[in-house]
């Protein structure tokens, strides 16, 4: 299995180049030369199968050669032997048809840890047979930073560096990054948005002297192993419905809706992906307008989704356009002069056979908050909520089931919770500690050039 890069001008990569590179050097991002496809009956058999062999057959098709099928197995094993959960992603039923797929039951309580915690493992064996070190950046929403983290933290041969916009994540997602106590693990709050940390990072990236210099790589979903290992509850959630469901998922930077796009490029039967904004809705207006313009990301009680950029559409874009790196360069490159790209009418209609989106406000959240704790005495966080707003015009129209991917662990959000119901959800035993360790957090200025040397002068000696 080789990749390329999105934007063409990348040579092939393995898995492992994948991993510790990130982001390819021209810019784009990886995918598989080819998607693997996986047979029906075998996809059907992943009912009866336990999460980490199901994880197994479908990363070791993107593996290839990278990893010995037994240490893939054994790091599968390990990466999800602490959640809390035994199904790793439990699927719950709330109302005939409709389900929510708890991806919030590892270490740091949000979906990213699905994939964080084996990219830690697998780095750690990479860097071990490659030498070296290895210098992880990573802009966070919110979750990617805590769950990079927990993956990465006390990892020999690796810094890790993570970026949040100051003041716009919430307390606990705050404190789930700058409490961490490795020394290995260095904390930004940037004066600025996400989309001016991520700004930050692929300007880093693109730097090739200080990247090669830095040993640079990403542990975000720009990072394709984070897709692959994404994709698979995506299989494994529609296999014990044992048909094809509606997947509503509350989007961002679009990685997790995209590791759905792949399920489906590799097999996987599924009605239609249903991408859920909040007030930056900048993917609903690009799928439902045709126009992706990006404008100021506004604070909301869903933090990990004031985006307004979304680096994995450049994926959806690239399969759009039949994988033509020529347009895909030029339409990327406009984007970045003009904040706007207008999609052209084959693209359009090329996204629109896979994904359907809606918006929520900080207002419909708080009601599917209530609603449902009202209903079933359920709570759910704000994000959960944005695709759950969604989910209920969807459920209407399909035709199948209707899973609305449940992306963290309410007690995260507390205060939009109990402002919804008059309730505070309980606190997990992970959660507990965070309120009595002290933080560790340096705060920058919005300057890609200040961010640059405080890395390189947290660095060892090369």
């Amino acid at each position: 299995m080789h990749y390329l890069s999105t934007r063409g001008a990348s040579e092939p990569h393995s898995f492992a180049d994948v991993l510790l590179g990130g982001l390819a050097r021209d810019g784009g991002l990886f995918m598989p030369a080819r998607w693997p496809r996986i047979p029906a009956e075998e996809i059907a058999g992943y009912a009866r199968q336990s999460y980490q062999d199901t994880a197994f057959r479908i990363l070791e098709r993107f593996a290839g050669a990278s990893f010995a099928p037994d240490d893939l197995r054994s790091d599968i094993a390990a990466a999800y032997a602490a959640f809390d959960a035994p199904d790793v992603a439990p699927l719950v039923e709330i109302a005939p048809k409709l389900y929510l797929l708890e991806l919030f039951h590892g270490p740091t309580h949000a979906f990213k840890d699905i994939a964080m915690c084996l990219l830690g493992r697998l780095f750690a064996r990479a860097l071990a047979t490659r030498g070296g070190r290895a210098t992880v950046l990573a802009a966070t929403s919110g979750d990617t930073g805590s769950a990079a983290i927990a993956a990465l933290g006390g990892l020999p041969n690796v810094d890790v560096f993570v970026i949040h916009p100051h003041g716009r994540v919430s307390e606990v997602q705050r404190r789930q990054m700058t409490t961490a106590p490795f020394d290995n693990v260095h904390n930004i709050a940037l004066e600025g948005s996400f989309d001016d940390a991520q700004a930050i990072v692929k300007s880093l990236f693109a730097d090739a002297p200080f990247a090669k210099a830095a040993h640079l790589t990403a542990a975000n979903s720009i990072n394709f192993v984070r897709i692959a290992a994404q994709s698979v509850y995506y299989f494994s959630a529609a296999a014990k419905l044992g048909s094809a469901p509606v997947f509503v998922v509350p989007t961002g930077n679009f990685g997790d809706v995209f590791a759905g796009e792949a399920a489906m490029r590799m097999g996987l039967g599924v009605e239609r992906l249903v991408v859920a904004t909040n007030s930056n809705d900048i993917m609903a207006r690009a799928l439902n307008d045709g126009i992706y313009a990006a404008g100021s990301a506004r604070p909301t009680l869903s933090p990990s989704m004031d985006i307004q950029v979304a680096s994995n559409f450049e994926r959806a874009l690239f399969e759009a356009s039949v994988r033509d790196p020529v347009w895909l360069s030029e339409a990327m490159a406009e984007f970045g002069r003009t904040s706007r790209l207008a999609l052209p009418a084959h693209i359009l209609v090329a996204l629109r056979a896979r994904y359907a989106a809606a918006s929520a406000d900080d207002e419909e959240t708080l009601a599917v908050i209530a609603r449902l704790y009202r209903e079933t005495g359920r709570f759910i966080d704000p994000h959960t909520a944005v695709a759950l707003s969604a989910a209920f015009s969807a459920a209407t129209e399909a035709s199948g089931p209707v899973i609305v991917l449940s992306t963290a662990h309410p007690a995260k959000f507390p205060e939009a919770i109990t402002r919804a119901t008059g309730a505070s959800p309980p606190l997990p035993r992970r959660l507990h500690a965070l309120y009595e360790n002290p933080e560790r957090v340096s705060i920058l200025p919005n300057d890609g050039a200040a961010v640059r040397s405080f890395i390189e002068a947290r660095l060892p000696p090369s």
